[in-house]
């Protein structure tokens, strides 16, 4: 990645270290920065797409501040220009698939899996459309 990311997908974790390893071990996030609070817990951390400009920021579930989410319930698309050897990869980290790679109507080869905290991932190699007008 040449550029600073200029979007991130955002999650809270119940584990938010065990969370970062996942990501980093099981789909290929590169792990950017990880700053801790007093406690040793995770107050942010961040972790970009190495093909593209954009990337996921974490830490650990905190019930009492303003971006209080709840751990397990995102849900993101990350594209990917080779989804077959990336599927490979997943299965292989011991991954939960809950959609197999497959082609869809619309030109894209994708499959979708569950982390350890539940959120939902969905690989695959549709980049979007251009904007109309």
């Amino acid at each position: 990645m040449t550029a600073n990311p200029t979007l991130f997908h955002t999650v809270r974790a119940n584990d938010a270290t065990a969370l970062i390893d996942y990501l980093v071990r099981t789909f290929g996030f590169v792990q950017a920065a990880c700053y801790r609070d007093d406690s040793g817990k995770v107050a942010h951390a961040q972790l970009n797409w190495p093909e593209g400009n954009g990337g996921v920021m974490l830490g650990d579930h905190r019930p009492d501040t303003t971006w209080a989410l709840t751990p397990g319930s995102g849900g993101c698309y990350v594209v990917t220009a080779d989804p077959e050897a990336l599927y490979v990869r997943v299965v292989e980290a011991g991954a939960t698939v809950i959609r197999p790679l497959e082609a869809t109507d619309y030109g894209s080869r994708e499959f979708a899996v569950r982390d350890p905290e539940g959120n939902l991932w969905s690989f695959g190699s549709y980049p979007g459309e251009e904007p109309q007008g």
